[in-house]
C-alpha cells in the first residue's frame, strides 16, 4: 500500500511517498526550508506534492509528523515553539477536505517512536522511549506495547523539564533538558561556557577553526574530536545532563530500550560515556540493568519513516 508522509519541522519540511508493509520503502521525497514560509504556504507545498503523486499511485493514507504541542485527536497544531505563526492550524481537516484521504497527525517524537518501534531499533520491545535530540528535545513513549500520548496529547515533553535553576534556554526555560540536550541547546551552552576564563585559549582556537560556520553542535563535535578542551567540555556537560534526563526516564518508566535520534546519532561517542557514568550513579540498579540506550536504527531519515508509519496507522 502507498502512503504519503509529511514531516513538519522548524528547520525544514519534507514530503515523502512510500510503500509500507513489513518494512518501509521510500519511493520519492521532496524537502524545503521552513524559514520564511507561512503555514499556509507550507500546506500548499505539501498539497502540490500529494496532487502529483496521487496521479501516479493509489494513496491509502496521509501521515503528518509535527513538533508539539498539538492535539492529534482533533488534528490541530497548537503553537509549537519551533513554528512561529502555527497557531491552532487545522491541518488534518485541510488535507481530508482537499483530497478525501484519511489523515493522521502525531507529535514528531511520538511518530519517531512508532517508526523505531515498528521498523527500527525498538522492534520487539514492549516498553520503549524515543528521544528526538534534534532542533528540540522531546520523547515518544511506547508503554505496554502501545503509543502513550497522555490526557491531551502532551505526554513525553521531557524537554520542558528544568534540570538546573539557570543554564541554556530551551522550550521557554533556562536550564531545561532541551536547553542542554538539543542542537541549538549545545550551541547556547557553548556560549555560556565560553565566558569562563579557563577556556579562553581553547575557545579562541575553536573559533578560528570553525570559521564562517561558527558555533554549532556540528562544529563543536568536530572540535571535540580534534581534542579541543573547550569543545570536549561542552559535550561532557551536555552528556552529564543527558545522563540526568535518562536517569529520570529509567526510574519512572522502566523501559527496555531508550532510542535517541538527531545529534546523538552523530555524536553519541561524545555524549554517552559521561551519560552512562551519571546513570550508574543516579538510576535504580534493577531498572538500569534492563535498559539499553541505542541510536535510532532508521538513521538520519527517521523523520521520513516516522510520517509514513503514522500514515499506516496501526499503533
Amino acid at each position: 500500500m502507498y502512503y504519503i508522509g509529511l514531516d513538519v519541522g522548524g528547520t525544514k519540511c519534507a514530503a515523502t511517498i512510500g510503500n509500507v508493509a513489513d518494512k518501509i520503502e521510500i519511493i520519492d521525497k521532496e524537502k524545503f526550508a521552513t524559514a520564511g514560509l507561512t503555514y499556509t504556504e507550507v500546506l500548499e507545498r505539501f498539497a502540490d506534492f500529494i496532487e502529483r503523486k496521487r496521479a501516479e499511485y493509489e494513496i491509502a493514507g496521509i501521515g503528518i509528523s509535527c513538533g508539539g504541542p498539538l492535539d492529534g485527536r482533533r488534528g490541530v497544531v497548537l503553537s509549537p515553539p519551533g513554528l512561529p505563526g502555527w497557531d491552532n492550524v487545522e491541518i488534518v481537516r485541510y488535507f481530508e477536505e482537499k483530497f478525501g484521504i484519511k489523515t493522521r497527525l502525531v507529535n514528531d517524537a511520538n511518530a519517531c517512536a512508532v517508526a523505531e518501534w515498528k521498523f527500527g531499533a525498538g522492534r520487539g520491545a514492549e516498553n520503549m522511549v524515543f528521544l528526538t535530540f534534534g532542533t528540540g528535545f522531546g520523547a515518544g513513549l511506547i508503554l505496554g506495547g502501545k503509543l502513550y500520548i497522555g490526557a491531551n496529547d502532551n505526554a513525553g515533553e521531557i524537554g520542558h523539564v528544568r534540570l538546573t535553576p539557570t543554564g541554556p534556554l530551551g522550550y521557554y526555560k533556562k536550564g531545561s533538558c532541551e536547553g542542554y540536550c538539543s542542537g541549538a541547546g549545545i550551541a547556547r551552552l557553548a556560549a555560556i561556557m565560553a565566558k569562563k576564563a579557563k577556556y579562553a585559549v581553547a575557545y579562541a582556537e575553536f573559533m578560528r577553526e570553525a570559521g564562517e560556520e561558527g558555533v554549532t553542535a556540528k562544529t563543536l563535535a568536530e572540535g571535540a574530536r580534534r581534542g579541543n578542551a573547550f569543545c570536549r567540555a561542552v559535550y561532557r556537560k551536555s552528556g552529564e545532563m543527558l545522563g540526568r534526563t535518562l536517569s529520570i526516564i529509567v526510574d519512572i518508566l522502566n523501559p527496555e530500550r531508550i532510542v535517541i535520534g538527531g545529534v546523538f546519532m552523530r555524536s553519541g561517542d561524545l555524549l554517552l560515556p559521561t551519560a552512562e557514568k551519571v546513570m550508574k550513579r543516579e538510576c535504580l540498579s534493577y531498572s538500569l540493568g534492563t535498559v539499553q540506550v541505542l541510536p535510532a536504527g532508521l538513521g538520519e531519515n527517521v523523520g521520513d519513516y516516522a510520517a509514513l508509519a503514522v500514515a499506516k496507522g496501526d499503533f
